[in-house]
């Protein structure tokens, strides 16, 4: 390869490289509309929300299994439950948010530092965990922390995650393995789902096909891009890129 070939692919690179880092400096900027308070996000957090609230519009899944828990109605329970602590939470402090929710869906409770017996209708106590994940969903976590005596909303929801876990292991013990089956499908289609999409304002494809179009070319040109200066200033310092 001639040295004035050299010179003009490297030359090549360097612009490549450069224009690929300005775009790259211009993304962690905060230009695009949409931030908290109405304050500028940068591209990144803005196609994050993008998508996410792209993705919330079609993992609505709590309406379908409020319908499969009336299976469950009238079936009585009786559940010993320990709750795990986590970075957030003391497990003590779980268990006393877990006596509300369940007293609040009408099960009989004790409890005992982490430790909680619990007695009582088995689709009412998954019932109140999917109406509170339905209007978490929604963005209410107001009448959440009202129906709770004031306590954080989203809270509560961990809680009725952490609680749903608790039962899991209870009922698989017990034998019980259908109802321990749908009891964490409850936890993950519903509860989980609510806690991540928590705020999240959910929006079409439909509506928003433009910008995602617009992201997905963007993805594939930038990388392309990036992929083509590193191999011209590869092959204008005299290396060889070869299959």
């Amino acid at each position: 390869m001639s040295s004035g070939n050299n010179k003009k692919k490297l030359g090549m690179g360097l612009v490549m490289m450069a224009a690929f880092a300005v775009v790259l400096l211009l993304m962690f900027m905060p230009l695009f509309p949409g931030g908290k308070g109405g304050a500028k996000q940068n591209g990144l957090n803005y196609m994050d929300n993008l998508y996410n609230s792209i993705s919330k519009d079609s993992a609505y899944y709590i309406p379908q299994v409020t319908k499969e828990s009336e299976a469950y109605l009238g079936k009585p329970v009786t559940m010993e439950l320990v709750m795990a602590a986590n970075l957030a939470l003391p497990a003590e402090k779980l268990a006393q948010n877990a006596d509300l929710l369940l007293k609040g869906a009408g099960a009989q409770v004790q409890v005992q530092g982490d430790k909680l017996s619990v007695s009582g209708g088995l689709g009412k106590v998954i019932q109140g965990a999917l109406k509170d994940a339905d209007t978490m969903f929604h963005n209410k976590g107001e009448e959440v922390s009202k129906l709770y005596g004031g306590a954080n909303a989203k809270e509560m929801l961990y809680t009725w995650w952490a609680l749903l876990g608790a039962m899991e292991k209870s009922l698989q013990k017990q034998k019980l393995f259908s109802e321990a089956l749908f009891v964490d499908r409850v936890k993950k289609k519903a509860v989980e789902c609510a806690y991540n999409y928590y705020k999240i304002v959910p929006e079409s494809i439909g509506e928003r096909w433009g910008i995602v179009l617009f992201s997905l070319i963007f993805y594939v040109v930038y990388t392309m891009w990036y992929g083509y200066a590193v191999m011209f200033l590869f092959e204008g310092t005299g290396f060889r890129l070869e299959h």
